[in-house]
């Protein structure tokens, strides 16, 4: 059944590549003339957006699925190749943006990031909540913060800027990438792990008895994330996104790829009055 659903993703990823890349070529738009130029687009992934095989190979994981997507959509329509790469953090990824080493990225909008790289608007949003293990009293967010819980979470990951905006007299307690996070609550060095909701179902089944949270304490809109100083990209890219949005190829996305708890963020546009 895995092998059908992954063949049934494979040619409408194609179909679409072949649908969008038929039309007119616009690799002599001035805005991505340099893209063009390079004949390549190089997206920069974090964990937990991929996993790699023993010959380094990256494949997508959860929004790292939609990031690849869109991406080779939108290398075909410029006329060049899509690479990939693989950083251990959001952090990281921001660096390889700033120094020019990568091209794009698909992360969490947040306003210290906004400080250092452009986004396009939202593309794709999910919810943050706890895993807690079994036995533990938390039953919901509200039961959190409170003296002496302990959170594990991801140093400088936007599920964890979110919650330092609302905690009060938890202890957050951090490790660079989402299963140093992990370790802190399977060795019971925390009470609970704060990380996006998608991700804490699959820290689940490696946790026997522990559970996600039903409630949420916040939402992250994922958008894409360049250089700063690149208006002319910035503004062509939005409008990818736009027409992807508008055209059900972002949804189609993440329901190919069978991505829960994920949803397409609402335009824009839809959003002014």
């Amino acid at each position: 059944m895995k092998q059908r659903r992954a063949l049934m993703t494979g040619v409408a990823i194609v179909l679409s590549l072949l649908a969008w890349s038929a039309r007119p070529s616009l690799a002599d738009d001035p805005r991505v003339a340099d893209l063009a130029k390079a004949g390549k687009i190089k997206l920069a992934l974090f964990l937990p957006q991929y996993t790699s095989n023993s010959t380094g190979e990256l494949k997508g994981v959860g929004a790292g699925l939609v990031a690849i997507d869109l991406v080779r959509l939108l290398a075909a329509r410029i006329g060049v190749q899509a690479e990939i790469v693989g950083y251990p953090s959001p952090a990281k990824v921001v660096e390889c943006l700033k120094a020019g080493a990568c091209d794009m990225t698909l992360v969490g909008i947040e306003a210290s990031r906004a400080a250092e790289v452009d986004f396009t608007p939202p593309i794709i949003e999910f919810d943050f909540t706890f895993l807690v293990p079994a036995g533990s009293t938390i039953r919901s967010v509200a039961d959190v913060d409170r003296p002496g819980i302990r959170v594990a979470v991801v140093n400088k990951h936007g599920s964890t800027m979110a919650l330092a905006r609302l905690v009060k007299h938890a202890e957050l307690v951090g490790g660079d990438i989402p299963d140093a996070a992990f370790e802190l609550l399977r060795a019971g060095k925390a009470d609970a792990f704060a990380s996006p909701s998608w991700v804490l179902v699959d820290y689940a089944l490696k946790l026997p008895g522990s559970q996600v949270l039903k409630d949420s304490y916040g939402v992250n809109p994922l958008g894409i994330a360049l250089q700063k100083g690149l208006a002319g990209r910035l503004a062509y890219i939005s409008e990818f996104i736009e027409e992807a949005r508008a055209s059900g190829r972002i949804q189609s996305a993440i329901d190919g790829a069978e991505l829960r708890g994920f949803r397409v963020s609402p335009s824009a546009k839809a959003k002014s009055p």
